[in-house]
């Protein structure tokens, strides 16, 4: 569905990361040209603009990890490493034309909806905005998570969470305390193990950690992708294919032994100390948390200067940290692992209809229609919402999805002549009874372990449980009995 209406709405894009740049791109390219991007950072980028920490790499293949309408033939690894992403997307900033459009060093504070008048009232750090629609693409994994740790504000040491690396302290020779073993300290703990006196980590849930299949990408192969386009597609396609067949994985639990399987002899081929090779050993079943990727991780823990601590950190002290055991970890810096915050996505609790925000109406469990529009809250679309993350494979996949519905929504109010428009108490709700039945008896539920893909009263909101085909299939055909109109006001 294209732009029918003679008068183009003004749009509002909240982030310039993955989200936020692919919204953009596929609004112009349908008509919708009445666009603002707020970025509240000086450069787009997103995630892969602030998480620039030693190490950092993508754990899904470069030819897949981009968008489908802007190739990239000029991968220099089949995993990208963060530069690489980086300047991809800044490129694609350029090259579809957005920074005129991007307002950089200006974040959204507060958005309240005005119903008499149909439009959202935006409070920047530039001033008050005025638009009809909102989307707010800023990134379910933006905000760190700092951990509540006792006794931090006495450290005599520097401390950082890997999201904000403190590039300026060096690392050479210090004694190095890091907390959590999630996917970034699964990257930049052998980036630093080297070069430091001492490595000690605490683990509260050893991960499981496959390899790592990654090679450079040679120049030849880089001609050949960039001169025959049906070269790349193809090889996207095939990595496509290859990571939605893991969705049988995740939807039976007893599958994943084939992968635990090569995850354990992953580990006895990279740890001699059976001791350390205990503590590394996940008691859950592959696939509950996170599945991590790596060559490097699992031997460089088995050095010399490097401890595994699994009893838990009492305190921490001006020298160092102690574990529950009461044994003194000294340390010259304290490096935070400990991911993000993702009980919902920023901004939702500063988005509000008639003195309600979207949070308070989120509770403890979030719910949206297709993971994008909520009941009640006309015009505003969530980018990275409810159960569009994802276990197996590139979540541009969904962005791409996502925005297909959104330009849909949009379109059809604007051929409607409505002001507003929003889906259904009855559609949120069976597409939340979708996903539920999709979870039902899969690995997140049944697989022994606790993660931050279930929410406080332990339903999934956060992952999409099937295949980006199915989802795909889904936002590409509008619904228009699933949606409400408002008609527009008119202009006494």
């Amino acid at each position: 569905m294209t732009n029918t209406n003679a008068q183009t709405p003004r749009i509002a894009i909240v982030g310039s990361g993955f989200a936020g740049l692919g919204a953009a791109v596929s609004l112009k390219r349908q008509g919708f040209d009445n666009i603002v991007i707020f970025e509240k950072a000086s450069d787009v980028g997103g995630v892969w603009r602030d998480n620039d920490y030693p190490g950092a790499a993508c754990d899904v293949q470069s030819y897949l990890y981009s968008f489908s309408f802007a190739p990239n033939s000029q991968w220099g690894n089949t995993f990208a490493r963060q530069s690489e992403i980086y300047a991809y997307l800044r490129k694609v900033a350029v090259d579809f034309d957005l920074l005129p459009h991007i307002r950089f060093n200006t974040s959204v504070d507060a958005a309240r909806w005005d119903a008499g008048r149909s439009i959202w009232r935006l409070d920047t750090a530039g001033g008050v905005t005025e638009v009809e629609h909102l989307i707010v693409a800023t990134g379910a994994l933006s905000e760190p998570a700092i951990p509540n740790l006792k006794g931090i504000e006495q450290f005599n040491g520097e401390v950082f969470h890997s999201a904000r690396w403190n590039h300026s302290f060096d690392l050479e020779g210090k004694r190095v305390v890091v907390v959590g073993t999630g996917a970034s300290a699964i990257q930049f703990v052998p980036a630093i193990q080297p070069k430091v006196d001492h490595l000690t980590l605490f683990q509260r849930t050893a991960p499981w950690v496959l390899p790592r299949h990654d090679r450079p990408i040679g120049s030849v192969e880089r001609t050949l992708m960039g001169t025959v386009p049906l070269l790349q597609q193809a090889e996207r396609a095939r990595i496509y294919v290859q990571r939605e067949m893991a969705v049988l994985g995740f939807r039976n639990p007893l599958l994943m032994r084939i992968g635990e399987f090569q995850a354990k002899r992953h580990l006895r081929d990279q740890v001699a100390d059976p001791e350390l090779r205990a503590k590394l050993t996940p008691d859950y079943r592959l696939g509950c948390k996170r599945i991590l990727i790596s060559n490097e991780y699992l031997r460089s823990l088995d050095r010399p200067n490097a401890d595994v601590v699994t009893s838990g950190i009492r305190e921490v002290t001006a020298d160092g940290v102690i574990d529950n055991d009461g044994v003194l970890h000294p340390a010259d810096a304290i490096i935070l692992g400990t991911g993000f915050k993702t009980a919902r996505l920023p901004l939702t609790d500063a988005i509000e209809v008639d003195g309600r925000t979207m949070g308070e109406t989120f509770g403890k469990s979030p719910r949206a229609y297709l993971g994008t529009s909520v009941a009640g809250y006309p015009n505003v679309y969530l980018m990275h919402g409810p159960n569009i993350g994802l276990g197996h494979t590139s979540v541009i996949q969904m962005f791409e999805s996502q925005v297909n519905y959104i330009v849909d929504a949009i379109s059809h109010a604007a051929s409607q002549n409505a002001g507003a428009i929003e889906p259904t108490a009855e559609a949120q709700e069976q597409f939340g009874q979708l996903v539920d039945r999709l979870t039902e008896g899969s690995v997140w539920t049944s697989g022994g372990c606790d993660s931050w893909y279930l929410d406080q009263t332990g339903r999934n909101s956060n992952l999409w449980p099937g295949t980006t085909f199915d989802f795909s299939a889904r936002s590409k055909r509008f619904r228009a009995d699933d949606h409400v109109l408002t008609p527009a006001k008119v202009a006494s």
